[in-house]
């Protein structure tokens, strides 16, 4: 008995630690700041009239050449992966356009949770309906749509949460427009990730919105 107390008192203590770690850059949440994610050096979200970009840095993922990528049911959006210019790291762009968020019957598919089956942080239900989505590197992308609601899951290795989940809000410029979680591997020591998850009907994004949805 002593043994699983100990062994849980130090899964607990290390689970607290990096919650410490990450939340660091969080602020008390009236800040504008994002967490600062393992392995990825930079991130930013661009909001344009009819479509939403989303940019992702991989610093430790490296690529001789790119691709760009039909998003399956998303007719209109795509997704590219290529070396990035301003470091050895890859650059991963998403651009989803907002008619295709907008579109029933893509919110009719079936409802799923993360890969591997843990529910969807900051979803009521924990699951929203989603396309998987499979690249080089990137084996086992889902992304997630609901009315108003957008989200992507980006398999990632070496996160160093151990099984934890660590959700903070994720800003553009001073703006909340959804959550960022970090998701750490699952009980088989799988299907560990970033999860974004963006809120459409935002103060952001009404302007942009306000025609499509």
């Amino acid at each position: 008995m002593k043994n699983v107390f100990t062994k849980t008192k130090v899964l607990l203590l290390s689970s607290v630690l990096a919650l410490g770690l990450f939340s660091t850059s969080c602020g008390n949440g009236s800040s504008a700041s994002n967490i600062q994610i393992p392995g990825v050096a930079n991130s930013a979200i661009t909001l344009n009239n009819d479509s939403v970009l989303i940019s992702f840095v991989f610093s430790a993922i490296q690529l001789d050449g790119g691709l760009r990528y039909n998003i399956p049911k998303y007719p209109n959006s795509y997704l590219e992966i290529s070396p990035d210019l301003q470091s050895a790291g890859t650059l991963m762009s998403i651009s989803i356009a907002i008619k295709d968020v907008a579109n029933v019957g893509l919110q009719n598919l079936d409802p799923q949770s993360l890969p591997g089956g843990r529910a969807l942080p900051g979803v009521a239900s924990g699951r929203l309906p989603a396309v998987a989505f499979t690249i080089t590197k990137f084996k086992g992308m889902s992304f997630y749509v609901g009315p108003k609601l957008f989200g992507v899951f980006i398999p990632l290795n070496n996160l160093g949460i151990g099984n934890s989940i660590i959700t903070a809000r994720y800003y553009v410029t001073s703006t909340r427009v959804g959550n960022i979680s970090l998701v750490g591997q699952d009980a088989n020591g799988e299907n560990s990730g970033l999860l974004l998850m963006l809120d459409l009907s935002s103060t952001t994004a009404q302007k942009t919105l306000a025609k499509a949805i």
